[in-house]
């Protein structure tokens, strides 16, 4: 099993889906169940042995910096400062490259929450990690477990754990879960420009280089105020 130690958390959305609770705060600094949504995702790489996490800011980066600087780990945190310019997820992880390195590593959106159910879902996502057969291994949500998420899916599993994306379909069974381990050698030579990690990620379907991991855990999309407050009434619950 490789062991993965670096991670990022995409933390420089705008939340313009979060508003009114992102009109003083950037979406990353939304709590839910009593914590940021920033901190979900570094409290799971820290249960998952992430030793070392970039963080990128964009929206009321001060309130980010100011947040992170208080953060004392683990895992430690690094800022990867997108002021200037909002780069999306892609733009996002090839600006942070340097800081991250030549091994493969976590990449988190910072909407996806979940309480672990059995075995931590980042470590069975580590588990399955085959740089022999992949380049991107995401964790894919079932959609009949998940919160917050309206959409028709965003793709098929196939029993070898290879994925092929919805396409032209009406519906696909699983949506992305918000995580997921990328081989930085498939970025190399690419600018940071604002584009979508999906461009990437369908760049590789036809060679089979992009497969997934189903969750056994209930997923929740936090990207709007109803699904926080439908996460919120859960993890009470």
């Amino acid at each position: 099993m490789t062991d993965i130690r670096k991670g990022m958390a995409l933390a420089a959305g705008l939340g313009t889906r979060m508003r009114p609770l992102t009109n003083d705060r950037p979406k990353a600094l939304v709590e839910v169940g009593g914590k940021a949504l920033v901190d979900w995702a570094l409290d799971r790489f820290a249960a998952a042995g992430v030793d070392d996490c970039v963080v990128n800011i964009h929206h009321f980066s001060d309130k980010m910096r100011a947040h992170l600087d208080d953060w004392s780990g683990p895992p430690a945190v690094t800022v990867s400062d997108e002021t200037d310019a909002v780069l999306e997820t892609g733009g996002g992880v090839v600006k942070a490259l340097p800081l991250l390195g030549e091994d493969p590593f976590f990449v988190s959106n910072i909407d996806a929450v979940w309480v672990d159910e059995g075995e931590r879902e980042l470590d069975r996502l580590r588990a399955a990690w085959n740089p022999e057969l992949m380049d991107v291994l995401l964790l894919l949500a079932p959609l009949d477990r998940t919160l917050g998420f309206h959409g028709a899916g965003d793709a098929f599993l196939k029993p070898d754990g290879r994925i092929r994306f919805r396409g032209e379909a009406s519906s696909a069974p699983y949506a992305f879960a918000g995580v997921h381990i990328v081989n930085p050698a498939i970025l190399a030579g690419l600018n940071a420009e604002r584009f979508s990690m999906m461009d990437v990620w369908k760049a590789l379907e036809p060679a089979g280089r992009i497969h997934g991991v189903a969750m056994e855990s209930f997923w929740m999309h936090v990207g709007d105020p109803d699904a926080r407050d439908e996460a919120e009434a859960r993890l009470k619950g």
